[in-house]
């Protein structure tokens, strides 16, 4: 079976979609089921519904997960992409412990705009046992969140969400004196303003093979606080990385997506400002789309080496 070797190796997305099984899990997704132009079968990724349908279907038989949904108009993001960076993530950690990665609750990642789909706590969780907290500005999402909590019970004591009351903020009036993060992730807003996430909005569509004059609206590709941001991504980024300074001692590595090569200059030189002990910059891949994602941490070699043996218990 053809194999998505550009996966990281333990993907469980790395093959083909094998639609009979899937439908097996969820029946319904035969109805969102076409012959794509290589004789395939495969689903309208410009459908929303078809989409969230996909999902549905391969949390339920690769993560265990039978009662997830999403509200109408929200994000519904690529799961075998947000796996990627939960396994990097963990490759990260496993660096500094003796090359294996630290499992259970006790290992702990903070997810900054969970979003109301909660899919990087669902595969860190169900992979490697991990916990999380989740931070979202948009009150609809955190009712999203809770919904998907409490519908499996598997999830209801390994994730949290918290409300950031202040959009402007990432980590202040989330992150509260004495806890302690292994590790954050974020997917950051892409866009600087409205017009511009519409805009992209249109350019997804037309290169999912739509119409030029096909009727757009935010709702295809998610919130407006999804998708955008003053200052754009590289605005979001700087605040996040000013913001990781005042908690330094409380977090390992902090992580965020970038989506554009093009603002990775923006962003190393913010990150100068606030003088981290080390810098990493992670590639991953999916098909023909390269992504990264930034990692830093303000802990020196020693430090690394006395959080790994208290949290993980590492010999020193």
């Amino acid at each position: 079976m053809y194999e998505k070797t550009a996966l990281h190796p333990r993907n469980k997305h790395r093959s083909r979609y094998d639609f009979p099984e899937l439908m097996k899990m969820l029946p319904q997704l035969r109805d969102f089921l076409k012959v794509n132009a290589y004789g395939d079968q495969s689903v309208d990724f410009s459908d929303p519904a078809a989409v969230k349908t996909l999902n549905k279907a391969l949390l339920k038989y690769f993560y265990e997960i039978s009662n997830w949904d999403i509200p109408d108009g929200y994000l519904c993001p690529p799961i075998p992409g947000r796996a990627d960076y939960i396994h990097y993530i963990a490759d990260l950690l496993a660096q500094s412990n003796a090359g294996i990665v630290p499992k259970g609750k006790s290992i702990k990642g903070l997810d900054i705009g969970m979003g109301a789909n909660c899919v990087y706590p669902i595969i860190g969780h169900q992979e490697y046992g991990w916990s999380f907290l989740g931070s979202e500005v948009d009150m609809g999402a955190v009712k999203a969140i809770k919904a998907i909590l409490s519908a499996n019970p598997q999830l209801t004591n390994a994730v949290t969400c918290r409300h950031q009351t202040n959009p402007g903020h990432i980590f202040n009036g989330i992150v509260k004196s004495g806890e302690i993060y292994d590790f954050t992730l974020c997917n950051p807003p892409f866009h600087a303003s409205a017009e511009e996430a519409r805009a992209g909005t249109q350019r997804k569509l037309q290169n999912l093979g739509k119409q030029k004059g096909k009727t757009v609206t935010l709702n295809f590709g998610g919130q407006n606080k999804e998708l955008w941001y003053e200052g754009g991504e590289v605005g979001f980024i700087r605040n996040m990385i000013e913001e990781s300074n005042r908690i330094k001692d409380q977090c390992f590595w902090f992580t965020t997506l970038v989506s554009k090569s093009s603002n990775l200059p923006f962003i190393f030189n913010a990150l100068k400002r606030v003088d981290p002990y080390e810098v990493k910059q992670i590639e991953m891949a999916q098909g023909q789309k390269i992504s990264r994602f930034v990692a830093w941490t303000f802990l020196s070699t020693e430090k690394q080496r006395e959080w790994a043996a208290k949290r993980w218990n590492v010999e020193k």
